[in-house]
């Protein structure tokens, strides 16, 4: 590894950006290079090498339309940065890098030798286009300067200003660059239409930087009520090392999905130092799966409707398997008494 790049490196792993990369057809080296400089998992979340065509259907949910193109360098850091924000805690900063390239092989390749390189942050996308001189380097040559323009874009992304030497060809190479970003309401949009599977709202300053497990509210908050805070207070009094959570759902199990302008009218309740995280998954199933090893807080009657074998069909097997498979996923319930038809009623455990 070039001293310089090393350099770049150790700044990367100082700075507070935690990312999972997914690696196809090169940049080998750059997993190896940042997970050799101490301090790795300060920034590396998870990294795969989704490498057969099987494995990259799977990444992506489809069948790509070209494997190695921008479009498909975007959906793979797509993929990467939903599964960032699963691994981490909120108020992070996360990143998802998508890399897919075509390097010298054999037999040779008829094609050019290219790499599209894409990050996605909750603001922007930043993308890296290559083409190589074909012939000039060998593979592992290919792969030292496509594992380069990884290392640069994480650079990038974490705001590092020093400069990763890339070798390129003069006169017949080029990197080109280029950066979307996205408003608020964009993501909002594209929350909505699927893309991402959740906006995490920072509380700023006030937000606990201590918290291991989080303690997750969920509700419509329309509006948000001191009850709603003195609940969650006290649901993180009871759990060790928790960090307080709220979580609205755009999409609802018994009511019309949130519009644009209802989400961004209750976020405004949350620009006071309270974390809010935006979802798109109404059942607490798949709200284990966003929020793995966490505590959901509900109230009594929201456990009377979870264990109602009705809304699984009328099957208890199934309501039981649903159940086990939060468990199995770490997470687990705070019940909160409250009045039902009339009377106050209280969950023979707090949790469960």
């Amino acid at each position: 590894m070039d001293t310089a790049v090393r350099a770049v490196i150790e700044a990367i792993h100082s700075s507070p950006t935690h990312a999972v990369l997914c690696l196809s057809g090169g940049a080998a080296q750059a997993l190896g290079w940042l997970l050799s400089v101490p301090r790795a998992s300060s920034t590396v979340l998870e990294a795969t090498i989704p490498y057969s065509r099987a494995s990259m259907v799977q990444l992506l949910g489809k069948v790509p339309t070209q494997t190695v193109c921008r479009e498909t360098a975007d959906e793979i850091a797509m993929a990467a940065y939903n599964r960032a924000l699963k691994l981490s805690m909120p108020g992070v900063q996360v990143a998802g890098v998508g890399f897919t390239g075509a390097l010298a092989s054999v037999p040779p390749k008829r094609g050019d030798h290219r790499c599209f390189v894409s990050a996605r942050t909750p603001s922007g996308l930043w993308q890296y286009d290559l083409t190589l001189s074909k012939g000039y380097r060998d593979r592992y040559g290919e792969d030292y300067l496509t594992s380069c323009v990884v290392v640069k874009t994480l650079a990038d992304v974490c705001g590092i200003l020093d400069d990763v030497p890339l070798g390129l060809k003069e006169g017949t190479e080029e990197l080109r660059v280029a950066k979307v970003v996205y408003s608020e309401e964009e993501q909002l949009q594209q929350l909505l239409s699927g893309q991402i599977c959740m906006i995490n709202l920072s509380g700023g300053s006030n937000t606990p930087s201590w918290g291991t497990r989080r303690v997750v509210l969920s509700g419509s908050f329309n509006p948000l009520h001191d009850g709603h805070v003195k609940l969650l207070d006290s649901a993180c009094s009871l759990r060790e090392d928790g960090l307080p959570c709220y979580e609205i759902s755009a999409i609802n199990a018994d009511k019309p999905p949130l519009g644009l302008s209802d989400i961004k009218e209750r976020l405004k309740q949350f620009r006071n130092g309270k974390t809010l995280v935006v979802t798109n998954q109404p059942y607490f199933y798949k709200k284990a799966e966003l929020f793995p090893d966490s505590t959901f807080v509900v109230g009594v009657d929201t456990v009377i409707r979870l264990l109602d074998p009705k809304y699984y069909g009328d099957s208890k097997v199934r309501m039981l398997e649903v159940l086990l498979g939060i468990k199995q996923l770490g997470c687990d319930f705070l019940v909160a008494g409250r009045k039902v038809d009339g009377s106050f009623k209280a969950s023979r455990q707090s949790y469960f």
